[in-house]
């Protein structure tokens, strides 16, 4: 006896869709059937899809597309099902069937025979792969990782690419792992595919992104899986097989980090040499009272290390200053602590609570006038390391890739220069000719405290 799906007390709520599509953005269409479970998994589906520059659309009208994720629960679910694939069909012609019902692929196929692919519940990348080959993603994906100040739509030559979600670590200032829960890796022959889609679309930079890039794997015991294994010194291996640019962001320096370097030190090998490391501060009883390992001594030990095996490095870190109970003794061994590591490039937040963080309960928090002054310290700091590094650049040769191009000059970045938080390049002379993407030398003539000017060699 079959009984009708308005009346079936497994059904979710319709799905809702709030936002229209910028021009040109691929679009995929998402009918969602069946209960609440499958509707989260609509969801997850969709925020995939978002976050890698999909629009999202309600029906089949204008999408490129169409997933159907499907119920099998009943026999009327499944007539359901197999009626909304069908009006799929007719409407929109390209559709991927996901879901309950996907786990009988064959009963499916059967009724409709034309359908792109049939994947099982939970199983999302196979949805991705299947969308990826319908539809390639936009190369300047919308990137959800980033803080909400930070989120844009990537131009077509650079695109972030998300390995993992999720982090292990409990560090008492963040909420990351309550938000995303622990670390998720993603198998690395899927991020190879998507890259090799964007690289293929015109991306000349891609910026390797997760909550712990170096962690990559760990949570899946490295599996290999169709040539390629799930840890980040492979990875970034076969990424710089593909001829873009690959730049890693939010490393944790763990041991297995210094077999990276090797990579960064070979020209040919496309891993830029780069390290976006998060220290947080420099004195080991703060980095105690954030539950972050104590081992600042041993990390200048790993960073010297690292220059004399690629002496070109560029190292990125972020700091908080005045955490709970920070006393001036401790900021000034942090600032004592740059001094010696002379990373290239800094930021810096003055601490603040966060709802949720164990931090919030630590006794002896800091004035928020002491907070500004030891911001205003460091930075100065930190911008004084800066221009001494870049003054040194002055006269050298160095390869850039263009980011804008308008009347008065051509917008660059260095190997040394990842987009929005590091410094650029700028080029006045000649630089009509230049366009967005183009990658070509520049002999620097000009350094300020974050900035390089120079002009074409040759030119």
């Amino acid at each position: 006896m079959q009984n009708p799906p308005d009346l079936r007390p497994d059904l979710a709520p319709k799905a809702r869709f709030n936002e229209a599509p910028r021009p040109g953005q691929p679009t995929i269409g998402m009918v969602s059937l069946g209960c609440p479970k499958a509707l989260v998994d609509s969801e997850r589906i969709l925020t995939r899809l978002r976050a890698e520059g999909y629009a999202i659309s309600p029906d089949y009208s204008g999408a490129d597309a169409v997933i159907v994720n499907t119920c099998g629960f009943l026999d009327s679910a499944k007539a359901e099902s197999l009626d909304a694939i069908g009006e799929a069909l007719n409407e929109n012609g390209k559709v991927i069937v996901t879901g309950c019902l996907g786990a009988e692929p064959d009963y499916i196929t059967g009724a409709h025979p034309k359908v792109l692919a049939v994947t099982g519940p939970h199983q999302y990348e196979q949805v991705l792969d299947a969308v990826h080959g319908a539809v390639p993603p936009a190369p300047d994906p919308f990137v959800d990782l980033l803080p909400a100040r930070g989120i844009s739509l990537t131009p077509r030559h650079f695109s972030y690419l998300k390995i993992s979600e999720g982090c292990n670590h409990k560090c008492r200032f963040c909420i990351i792992p309550d938000m995303r829960g622990r670390l998720q890796s993603r198998p690395a022959h899927a991020v190879m595919r998507e890259a090799e889609k964007l690289v293929e679309a015109g991306v000349r930079e891609l910026l390797v992104i997760s909550q712990d890039t170096s962690a990559y794997g760990l949570d899946i015991r490295h599996a290999e899986e169709r040539g390629h294994r799930a840890h980040i010194t492979d990875l970034a291996r076969d990424l710089g097989s593909l001829g873009a640019w690959v730049r890693l962001h939010y490393v944790y320096p763990y041991p297995h980090v210094r077999d990276l370097i090797p990579l960064m030190a070979d020209p040919n090998s496309g891993l830029l040499p780069y390290l976006d490391i998060p220290f947080q501060h420099g004195h080991p009883d703060v980095l105690k009272r954030m539950a972050r390992p104590a081992a600042s001594a041993k990390t200048l030990d790993e960073i010297a290390a690292w220059r004399a095996m690629a002496p070109d490095i560029t190292l990125r870190s972020t700091f908080i200053v005045g955490y709970p109970g920070e006393t001036k003794t401790e900021f000034d061994y942090m600032l004592d602590w740059l001094d010696e590591a002379q990373l290239d490039r800094v930021g810096c937040f003055k601490y603040e609570n966060v709802a949720g963080a164990r931090s919030n309960d630590l006794p002896d928090h800091v004035p928020e006038e002491v907070k500004q002054d030891r911001w205003e310290r460091f930075m100065a700091k930190a911008q004084a390391i800066s221009e001494a590094k870049l003054q040194a650049k002055v006269g050298q040769h160095l390869q850039v890739i263009v980011d804008e191009v308008d009347e008065e000059a051509a917008t660059c970045r260095t190997m040394a220069d990842a987009p929005e938080i590091d410094g650029n390049l700028f080029i006045d002379d000649g630089h009509e000719i230049l366009k967005p993407g183009d990658m070509l030398t520049v002999e620097v003539d000009e350094a300020g405290e974050y900035d390089l000017w120079g002009r074409m060699v040759g030119s």
